[in-house]
């Protein structure tokens, strides 16, 4: 997968998620170093004030080491130049440097949102089930 690919882990905790794919090469395994969003941005209408809209446009973001087995890619990317050397393998060896790649995954994340563009990219993802022919298929409500 290349970088900036934006796919669906579909295992754990942060199932059904929308991760970006940012790169690297160091497990035994196939992966992906990640950054998503674990928590998306609430709805905003035109009648709330500014404190409001500026609290409901707040996003939590993760980042997470993926195993390839567990990433289903889309046909979307992603372009955020600001992630670039902050999302790397070094991220994980200590928790200071985890929480400020977190710190700018979140800030470009709020900007590129507040700025209107990849809308798709900040919604959560409807409820889907997986059938018994094996294609993804909408689940009724």
């Amino acid at each position: 997968m290349k970088v900036g690919r934006v796919a669906i882990i579909t295992r754990g905790r942060y199932a059904g998620k929308k991760p970006n794919d940012t790169g690297s090469k160091a497990h035994p395994f196939a992966y992906a170093v990640v950054a998503g969003i674990e928590r998306y941005p609430l709805k905003v209408t035109r009648r709330m004030g500014k404190k409001t809209v500026e609290k409901r446009s707040r996003i939590k973001p993760f980042i997470k080491v993926v195993n390839y087995n567990h990433l289903m890619p889309t046909r979307y990317t992603l372009e955020l130049e600001g992630l670039k050397g902050s999302v790397t393998n070094d991220t994980f060896k200590e928790v200071s440097q985890r929480e400020d790649a977190k710190k700018t995954v979140k800030k470009a994340l709020e900007d590129r949102y507040t700025s209107g563009k990849n809308r798709w990219f900040f919604t959560p993802l409807r409820t889907f089930c997986f059938s018994s022919y094996n294609t993804w298929a909408h689940a009724d409500r």
